[in-house]
């Protein structure tokens, strides 16, 4: 059997990095808070040096990245995700990383999670974090661990049951997000014959206040997000149309050697099955 990159690092470790034995550091190192400084740094090493993994994540989307206000501590998939990512670099098992807390948690938005990515802040971002050709150019991403699609919320009691009903509405999206187009062009491919407009907003929980407050009267988003919202108030419009398909992959700093242990951990886990497990586990089937 080939020997994957993580257990690579594993029998050699960091010292095999830094003698150069074909790991590839990050392209441009960043002097700043938690980056490794100088072309062909470590990232790797900067991060077994700190103890931690910095991880971005979302606060607000349940079964993926969630604070709980009771316990006041991040949940759901992607935080799980990240333990196991921090236990592959530093060379511990997963419940070891849960347990001593190996990894530092950040809040973010579809407008900074890149910023803090490139700042050298964050090492890793799982955040129900989109793949596209774009970002790629800009970041690595993993192989995808997660696939949804785009809804779009309405009042109830609007008896809206066409996306033509949205003719002359305002649809509520997140800042940095690819949502917008995505309606644009879900719009165009089926014929509708409705031309709504959009706002921007900075916070999920911004756009349903919105929508709540009739300032908006949709709001559109992954249906993973959505689902957080979901009462007996809102439904989505034509929940039967799927579009917009987007895959979920965790960024980390363009050409940086973490890159590899991540895509590793990632297909590990989709290969064992944890991934499907956690899918179960936080009720995203």
């Amino acid at each position: 059997m080939a020997m994957t990159r993580r257990n690579f690092i594993k029998a050699f470790g960091a010292a095999a990095t830094v003698a150069g034995l074909g790991l590839a550091g990050c392209s441009g190192g960043d002097s700043g808070s938690g980056s490794a400084s100088g072309d062909g740094a470590s990232k790797l090493q900067t991060i077994k040096d700190r103890g931690v993994l910095n991880c971005g994540v979302k606060a607000d989307v349940l079964g993926y990245g969630y604070l709980n206000t009771e316990t006041n501590e991040y949940e759901g998939l992607e935080i799980d995700l990240c333990y196991q990512i921090a236990a592959a670099v530093l060379e511990t098992t997963y419940e070891e990383a849960k347990e001593k807390g190996l990894c530092e948690f950040t809040t973010v938005t579809p407008s900074t999670r890149g910023t803090l990515i490139d700042s050298g802040q964050l090492d890793i971002v799982a955040a129900t974090y989109t793949i596209t050709p774009e970002r790629e150019e800009d970041w690595d991403f993993s192989t995808p661990y997660r696939t949804d699609s785009v809804g779009i919320m309405v009042k109830s009691a609007n008896g809206w049951t066409s996306m033509e009903d949205l003719d002359g509405q305002t649809i509520g999206v997140s800042t940095g997000s690819t949502t917008q187009q995505l309606v644009e062009q879900m719009i165009e491919d089926n014929g509708f014959n409705c031309t709504p407009s959009f706002t921007e907003y900075q916070s999920y929980p911004e756009i349903k206040d919105a929508l709540d407050a009739g300032m908006v009267q949709a709001f559109a988003m992954d249906r993973s997000t959505l689902n957080t919202y979901m009462d007996d108030t809102v439904e989505l419009l034509q929940p039967e149309i799927e579009f917009g398909t987007q895959d979920y992959g965790v960024a980390t700093q363009k050409g940086c050697d973490l890159s590899e242990v991540v895509d590793d951990t990632v297909n590990e886990l989709l290969e064992s099955g944890w991934i499907d497990e956690e899918i179960e586990t936080w009720g995203l089937v």
